[in-house]
């Protein structure tokens, strides 16, 4: 006779695997809470049935995302408290002005993405660096980190590739790890799988951050830095996952020819 021993995760399992990924103690967690060691260990055992405000008490204070928190919810037998809404919907008419207000005021390159790395949205100055690109590339939905380290999209006309892709992969890496997303690890091994380029020369030892290298098919190299805008206290899921990376010249020739295009 065969035993079924799968199941679905309780609350307690989910708040165990969340506490082990940001690398806590459960005294750990129970301090910085103020939560009684004892109590907490029963709710990981499943000993102690926690209340609604207890999974959100203790997802606040280990940073769940609230995608997450809202799963770790209904483990414990609670309805969903955030809100999921698309950005098109009546809800979101204000976050969605305010968007649309910053691409467009935005000279240079910006764009908009989800927790997954895909476009959201994009202003007219984006459309320079997408020249070239595989059409599958740049057909929705469109990942704008498989976009930019492909061989077939931006990749061949970045020069510093080497420290570009180490930069990406390095937030993407951090971004799995704090997340738990299986898609993310899943698009973190494919993109440590595509060629790199050579390694590139060091970067100058007055450089502030990682730039970006593009050469324009006139021969026209652009280097540009790039900033990144998330909502502050986000209460709907999907705002929570919006970042809008906005590109900025690293040279007053880049200004020149950004602005001039």
């Amino acid at each position: 006779m065969t035993v079924q021993t799968d199941r679905a995760p309780t609350v307690g399992d989910l708040l165990r695997t969340w506490r082990q990924r940001r690398r806590l103690t459960q005294l750990e967690l129970a301090n910085s809470s103020e939560v009684s060691a004892r109590h907490l260990s029963f709710v990981e055992t499943g000993r102690a049935r926690p209340t609604r405000e207890m999974i959100l008490h203790l997802s606040e204070h280990l940073e769940v995302p609230l995608r997450q928190r809202n799963e770790v919810l209904l483990a414990g037998g609670f309805a969903p408290v955030y809100p999921e809404h698309e950005l098109s919907e009546a809800p979101m008419s204000v976050v969605s002005a305010a968007v649309n207000q910053l691409l467009d005021a935005h000279p240079y390159p910006a764009v908009v993405v989800d927790r997954h790395w895909e476009l959201v949205a994009s202003n007219e100055p984006t459309a320079l660096l997408l020249a070239g690109a595989a059409s599958w590339l740049v057909e929705p939905p469109i990942n704008v980190l498989r976009l930019s380290l492909h061989p077939e999209g931006m990749a061949p006309r970045i020069v510093n590739l080497a420290q570009w892709k180490a930069h990406l992969l390095g937030r993407l890496a951090r971004q799995a790890d704090v997340t738990g997303d299986p898609v993310l690890f899943a698009l973190l091994d494919e993109l440590r799988s595509l060629p790199g380029g050579s390694p590139d020369e060091p970067l100058p030892r007055d450089s502030l951050v990682v730039p970006l290298r593009y050469r324009l098919a006139s021969g026209l190299e652009l280097s540009m830095f790039s900033m990144t805008t998330v909502f502050g206290t986000p209460l709907d899921v999907t705002v929570s996952e919006l970042a809008i990376e906005t590109f900025y010249p690293a040279s007053a020739e880049t200004a020149a020819a950004l602005v001039g295009s």
